[in-house]
């Protein structure tokens, strides 16, 4: 690893040699700094005056075969075939046989790839550090000299394209059957655009010509990744004893460890949300048994707690202590999994939106970028998980009606159904033939229910609008092959719970007619009194949205803050676990 991180510094050094080398030839040439090209000061690129012989150009044989030639580049040739075309086959990181200068910025990014979670080393396939010296040492032969640069060009070409595809469409592809949950809109960037962005003949409203990314979430992310490795440099966080049970005034051996683990070297002065990643370790530490539990480090305690999602109750034992004792290489990489599905998303969401992060149990309503609304949810269980994907929100349904699943009908209905069809007056259902205004009401009395199936039956089974209504009083439709929606539900008591994956796959919401009621903003007809007033009335109504509203469920185990302070939940479903396996191998 060192010596691949001498040949990368090595290559910025070569690189910048080269880019020096036009102003030696102005300085030596006196006048000839009449004939800096102007126009190119103007697109950031190196000016220069002309060297001998007009530049070297490309065409699609030499692209193809330069990119055939190296396994790491044959994904990314349908790219570099379009970038050149688009130039008519000109180089791209030369300008008057002088490289650009983000040429050198570029090679910088490279080398610092692991600081994004991935493998500088993906990138470094050409050698390019021995191709920039030999050009470096050409001197007059200006045949070697244009065919070194046609090279070099594709080459840095192909190296962009490989380190772009990884760090704005991903790594792992989310679509594959290793990750096949994931059925978000994909990000749709095209990396000729991007490059030719980058070398300032092309204007966009994204950050391309910083090499940044395109979320600032994804930075914050970053952050912390910084942060979790500096502490890891310096030796990681202890191991508190599985035995460990500590309240507030507790004088154990543990406190120094738990202390060490959250406070780190108190002379410091840093506060518990900084200090929790970057603290100096301390390791196999015989903590004195005066040690005491004290305010400060209670405080401390409650703050991991809240970041992990947690009751804070200041006390440390069970799921708390599981947490606090997770391996800080697992952190590392639960943030560089989910730094990888920052890539996944979007290049960037629409104005309004609504967002779902599964693990977090929360839903947020975004008006104009910023947060408008936000609540607790409840998610589906392991076997009925909620699916990561993406749609548009259509109406609003007040007082609906719960369509029962085939599936209890066949476990749980058919026997008392057939000793008794009118059993469904108690569960306050019934059956209808049909669907919407046009269903009719059918007498329960004359189906078979005991020869009924999936394929022979004909009819909806539905539970009225009222309070045993399984969807509440309030449901969210966005038509989707899934069949997902959010609904409201009438057992409120399961939102207090810390882990809320309750469900048989939609999503419940803890203010279901607080949310309507700001989804319908802009209609004067529906004001939050109207709303309820037609939901006590028990009779379905469907309300189309003015405006389709996107809405985005979504995966994402860990996130952190602007400074880089980290919150990590659980991977309920196993899919950090299934693009692990991916992604790091």
């Amino acid at each position: 690893m060192l010596k691949q991180l001498q040949l990368h510094f090595l290559s910025a050094a070569l690189f910048l040699g080269l880019l020096s080398l036009p102003f030696l030839l102005v300085a030596c040439g006196g006048d000839q700094a009449s004939q800096v090209d102007q126009a190119s000061s103007k697109t950031g690129l190196v000016t220069a005056a002309d060297t001998s012989g007009p530049e070297p150009r490309l065409d699609s044989v030499f692209v193809i075969r330069a990119m055939q030639a190296d396994a790491n580049f044959k994904a990314q040739e349908r790219w570099a075939r379009k970038f050149y075309r688009e130039r008519q086959f000109r180089l791209g990181w030369f300008k008057q046989h002088q490289l650009v200068p983000q040429a050198a910025t570029f090679l910088t990014v490279v080398a610092k790839a692991k600081d994004d979670g991935l493998d500088p080393k993906r990138y470094n396939v050409k050698q390019l550090d021995d191709m920039l010296s030999t050009l470096k040492s050409v001197g007059q032969d200006t045949a070697r000299r244009n065919q070194l640069e046609r090279k070099l060009d594709v080459a840095l070409s192909g190296t962009y394209f490989a380190w772009a595809s990884d760090y704005y469409r991903g790594v792992a592809n989310p679509r594959d059957t290793k990750n096949d949950a994931w059925k978000v809109k994909r990000n749709k960037i095209k990396l000729d655009h991007a490059l030719m962005t980058i070398l300032r003949e092309r204007e966009s409203t994204y950050p391309y010509y910083d090499f940044a990314p395109l979320h600032p979430e994804y930075d914050y992310l970053k952050k912390a990744l910084a942060l979790l490795r500096a502490r890891q440099a310096s030796g990681g966080w202890p191991t508190l004893p599985a035995t460990t049970r500590l309240k507030p005034g507790d004088a154990l051996p543990a406190v120094s460890l738990l202390r060490q683990r959250l406070l780190g070297d108190e002379a410091t002065g840093q506060a518990p949300a900084t200090v929790a990643a970057t603290a100096t370790p301390v390791n196999n530490v015989t903590a004195p048994a005066t040690a005491s539990y004290d305010s400060k480090l209670v405080a401390a305690v409650k703050i991991f707690q809240r970041d992990l999602g947690l009751p804070p109750t200041g006390l440390v034992s069970g799921e708390t202590l599981r947490q606090l004792n997770v391996p800080i290489q697992d952190r590392v990489n639960q943030v560089i999994l989910n730094m990888e599905r920052w890539r996944w998303l979007p290049k960037k969401f629409e104005p309004d939106y609504l967002l779902v992060n599964i693990p977090e149990y929360r839903l947020r309503v975004y008006e104009q970028g910023k947060e408008a609304l936000t609540m607790r949810v409840i998610v589906g269980k392991t076997l009925t998980a909620t699916p990561v994907f993406s749609d548009k929100m259509e109406y609003v349904v007040l007082a609906p009606y719960w369509n029962v699943p085939y599936s209890i009908i066949d476990k749980e209905l058919r026997g008392r159904l057939v000793a008794n069809p009118h059993y469904l007056d108690r569960l306050d259902m019934e059956v209808v033939k049909g669907y919407g205004r046009k269903a009719t009401v059918i007498n329960p009395a004359t189906i078979n229910w005991a020869n009924v199936t999936q394929a022979n039956f004909k009819y909806t089974v539905r539970r009225r609008p009222g309070p045993k209504n399984d969807l509440g009083n309030v449901k969210f439709i966005f038509p989707n092959s899934n069949d997902i929606y959010l609904h409201d539900t009438p057992h409120d008591e399961l939102f207090s719970q810390t882990k809320r994956s309750f469900s048989h796959g939609c999503v419940r919401v803890e203010e279901p007619v607080k949310l309507a009621a700001y989804l319908l903003r802009n209609n004067p007809a529906w004001s939050q009194p109207v709303i309820e007033d037609t939901i006590a009335q028990h009779r379905e109504k469907y309300i189309t949205l003015k405006e389709k509203l996107p809405v985005y469920l979504v995966y994402l185990t860990a996130w952190a803050d602007a400074d880089g302070h980290a919150h990590f939940r659980d991977d309920i479903y196993g899919h950090d676990k299934s693009l692990a396996k991916e992604y790091f191998n």
